[in-house]
C-alpha cells in the first residue's frame, strides 16, 4: 500500500470544496506512486477515511462493489486538511519541492513564476488551478521531471500550457474543467511530443474533433472523458483513432450525454482491452464491428438506457471475461450467439427489465461463474440451472437515494 501520508498530500492537487472523482486518483497513483491495481488505489481511500483525513463517497451504491467500477466514488475533504495538506507541499526551496500546486487568481502567477530565476524544477506533481479570471497566458516553466499534471479551471476556452512539450517525464494529465458548461481545450496536439504520457483524463470538455490536428499518443495506454461533449469529437479526423491512439488499452466514456452512437473507428483499436461506456442515456446503437476487439477482456454498458440490441459480432470477442449491461433498461434480447463468447466468467445484467428470454446459447458459456440480476431476470436464468450448475446467481437488491445528484453530474 503507498505510503498514506504521500496520497493525503495528493488530494490537495484539487480546489476546495469540491468532490475529488476516484478515478482521477487511481490514474494519478498510479503512476506517481506505483500502485499496482485500482483495489489498492481504493483500499488508500479507506484507510484515509479510516484516519479521518477524507470522506469516501459512494453515489448510487448497489452494493455490488468490487467490479472495478470506480466512476460513482468521490472524495471529499475538510478545507482545513485541504490547507494542511498544501502546507506541508511547500516545504523546502520551491525548485526541489516534490509537489508545486497551485491556485492562480485572474492573471496572478507567483513570484517565482513570473521571474524565472530559479534552475529546473525537481516537481513529480504540478497541479495549477485558475479561475474564471484566468486568461490562459502561460510562462514558460522548466519542469522536465513532471510525471503527473493536474490542471482545473473554469473559463470557457482552455489551453494547454505550452511548456508540456518539454516535460518528457509526463505519465499522466488530469484535465478538470469546473464550469457550468463544457469548455474549448486548444492546443491538445501538445501532447503527442510526450514519449511517456499513458493515462488522459478529461472532464466537462467540448471535443469538436481529438484527431483534428494530427496527433499521435504511441505511449497511451488509458483515456477517460467524463461529462464531455464528444458526439463530433470523432468526426472529420485528419488521421485514424487507431493510428492516433494504437497501443490504447483502455477507454472510459462516462455521462457524455451528446453520444448517440458509438463511432465505428473504435473498433480498429486493437490493443483494447477494456471499453466502459457508462450513463450515456442518449446512446442508441454500438457499431456491428465491435467484433474486431479481439483482445477486449471488459465490456461495461453501463446505465445506457437507451440502448435497445447488442451486436450480433460480441460473439467473436473471444476474450472478453465481465459483461456489464446493468440499468440497460432497453434491452429486450440477448445476442443469439452469445454462447460463443467462450471466456465469459460474468454477467451483471441487474435492472435489464425489458429482456423477456434468454438465447439457448447460453447454456454454452461454460467459463460462467456469476451472474448479477435483479428478481425477474432471476427465473429467466433459473431455467436453464440444470445446464449452468456452477453458475452463482445473485440478486442484486436497490439501494436508492440521490447522492448522485449533485452539481458535478450537470
Amino acid at each position: 500500500m503507498a505510503a498514506i501520508k504521500e496520497c493525503f498530500l495528493d488530494l490537495g492537487s484539487f480546489p476546495e470544496d469540491q468532490r475529488i472523482p476516484a478515478a482521477a486518483l487511481i490514474d494519478i497513483w498510479a503512476e506517481l506512486h506505483d500502485v499496482d491495481t485500482d483495489i489498492e488505489c481504493i483500499a488508500n481511500l479507506y484507510e484515509l477515511t479510516k484516519r479521518s483525513l477524507a470522506n469516501l463517497l459512494v453515489t448510487r451504491k448497489d452494493k455490488m462493489e468490487g467490479d472495478g467500477y470506480y466512476s460513482e466514488h468521490f472524495v471529499t475533504q475538510h478545507d482545513v486538511l485541504r490547507e494542511l495538506a498544501i502546507y506541508n507541499t511547500k516545504k523546502g526551496p520551491v525548485e526541489h519541492r516534490k509537489r508545486l500546486i497551485i491556485d492562480i487568481c485572474g492573471d496572478n502567477l507567483p513570484k517565482w513564476w513570473r521571474e524565472q530565476k530559479h534552475q529546473p524544477m525537481k516537481a513529480r506533481l504540478l497541479s495549477i488551478t485558475t479561475d474564471e479570471g484566468f486568461s490562459t497566458k502561460w510562462h514558460k516553466m522548466q519542469m522536465p521531471e513532471v510525471e503527473v499534471l493536474v490542471l482545473n479551471f473554469q473559463t470557457k476556452n482552455y489551453g494547454l500550457p505550452e511548456s508540456v512539450v518539454n516535460m518528457d517525464e509526463l505519465k499522466a494529465v488530469i484535465v478538470t474543467n469546473y464550469g457550468f458548461l463544457p469548455a474549448e481545450l486548444s492546443n491538445f496536439q501538445l501532447l503527442s511530443s510526450l514519449p511517456n504520457l499513458k493515462r488522459i483524463r478529461l472532464e466537462r470538455i467540448s471535443i469538436l474533433s481529438i484527431t483534428k490536428n494530427p496527433i499521435q499518443l504511441a505511449s497511451l495506454k488509458k483515456i477517460s472523458l467524463f461529462m464531455c461533449n464528444i458526439g463530433q469529437a470523432f468526426n472529420n479526423c485528419s488521421i485514424s483513432i487507431s493510428s492516433a491512439f494504437p497501443n490504447l488499452e483502455e477507454m472510459n466514456i462516462d455521462y457524455c450525454s451528446d453520444l448517440i452512437e458509438l463511432p465505428a473507428e473504435v473498433c480498429d483499436l486493437s490493443k483494447l482491452r477494456k471499453l466502459s461506456v457508462t450513463n450515456c442515456h442518449k446512446l442508441s446503437a454500438l457499431p456491428e464491428g465491435i467484433g474486431k476487439l479481439e483482445n477486449l477482456e471488459l465490456l461495461r454498458l453501463r446505465s445506457c438506457t437507451e440502448l435497445s440490441k447488442l451486436p450480433t459480432s460480441m460473439k467473436n470477442l473471444g476474450k472478453v471475461n465481465f459483461l456489464d449491461i446493468s440499468d440497460c433498461f432497453s434491452i429486450k434480447v440477448l445476442p443469439e450467439d452469445i454462447g460463443e463468447m467462450s471466456s465469459l466468467r460474468k454477467i451483471n445484467m441487474r435492472q435489464c427489465s425489458r429482456l423477456q428470454e434468454l438465447p439457448p446459447s447460453v447454456m454454452d458459456l461454460e467459463q460462467l461463474e456469476e451472474v448479477v440480476c435483479d428478481e425477474e431476470t432471476k427465473d429467466l436464468w433459473e431455467s436453464f440451472s440444470s445446464c449452468l450448475n456452477n453458475v452463482k446467481i445473485i440478486v442484486a437488491k436497490e439501494n436508492i437515494n440521490l447522492n448522485w445528484l449533485h452539481k458535478t453530474h450537470f
